[in-house]
């Protein structure tokens, strides 16, 4: 099996650098890595360039216009260039734990979907990361649990036995910032829905169609653990309000059953018939030259 990790990133490069740096730790490594850019500044694909020296697989970035938060559209086109069979999202925020990809590989089954979620570090321990402090994946880590859609202190802890049985529940809830798919699946819905711009439900509505199509949930707890640094939160208060455009998209597509998005993946596959070019190569071309 080839596995594509996506990488979505906004201008955060520090953040981006050590969600690398986790990547590149992996016992299993992914086969291609795909950053994927919702309009960030030049200083991103700067520290990308340092961040590719040496880095141990393929890697490529894809930047698009700074247009607003279009989230959706920056994963479509990741998930278009991706060569893998299976598909694995995160945040550029994310500091993964080294088997991170390992776990996602070992609970992907056909006809499934795996949903994750994040460890909430909190901002003395982001400054701690960010100054080059190592993660703690253990139920005493310094981090917030009191969310009521984020992991609690307990599973802070890798248990592989104890995600095989919470596994087999559908409780939880969706998080784009760790999600994986086989490809054919995302295929088969047409990925994200790319009317839903601004922030949220995007990730729900996904699973959605997913779960409307007979693609079914497994949630994932005690096992491809990370930890989310802190920043300020774009959430709405109420993220239930039906005032905003993406919750009406979403109570239609479970309302009506849908099963496919007409603004969607297929809308990138014309410039991605090639895999994207490996930024390895062009930082080595870039430095002969000099």
């Amino acid at each position: 099996m080839r596995v594509s990790l996506i990488v979505l990133t906004y201008n955060w490069p520090q953040a981006l650098a050590l969600t690398l740096a986790s990547v590149a730790r992996q016992t299993r490594l992914p086969d291609q890595v795909v950053v994927t850019d919702d309009g960030s500044t030049a200083d991103t694909r700067e520290r990308l360039e340092r961040e590719a020296r040496g880095f141990p697989v393929p890697i490529s970035y894809l930047w698009q216009e700074d247009s607003g938060f279009r989230a959706a559209r920056a994963r479509n086109r990741g998930i278009a260039a991706a060569t893998g069979d299976y598909v694995i999202i995160v945040d550029g925020d994310m500091l993964l734990h080294p088997r991170f990809v390992a776990d996602h590989l070992a609970f992907a089954q056909a006809g499934r979907f795996l949903a994750g979620g994040r460890l909430r570090a909190t901002m003395r321990e982001s400054a701690r990361l960010l100054g080059g402090g190592e993660p703690v994946f253990r139920p005493w880590m310094d981090g917030e649990f009191d969310a009521p859609h984020d992991f609690r202190r307990h599973h802070a802890l890798r248990w592989p036995w104890l995600a095989r049985h919470k596994a087999r529940g559908r409780r939880g809830r969706i998080m784009s910032c760790n999600m994986s798919f086989w490809r054919a699946d995302l295929e088969r819905v047409n990925g994200f829905d790319e009317t839903m711009e601004g922030y949220g439900s995007e990730d729900l509505e996904l699973g959605a169609r997913l779960e409307n199509a007979g693609v079914a949930r497994r949630q994932l707890k005690f096992a491809a653990l990370a930890v989310h640094l802190h920043h300020t939160s774009r959430a709405p208060d109420d993220p239930n309000d039906l005032s905003m455009p993406n919750n009406r998209i979403l109570r239609d597509t479970r309302t009506n059953r849908r099963t496919r998005c007409e603004r969607g993946l297929d809308l990138h596959a014309a410039e991605f018939t090639m895999p994207p070019p490996d930024l390895r190569q062009n930082v080595a071309q870039t430095e002969s030259r000099a």
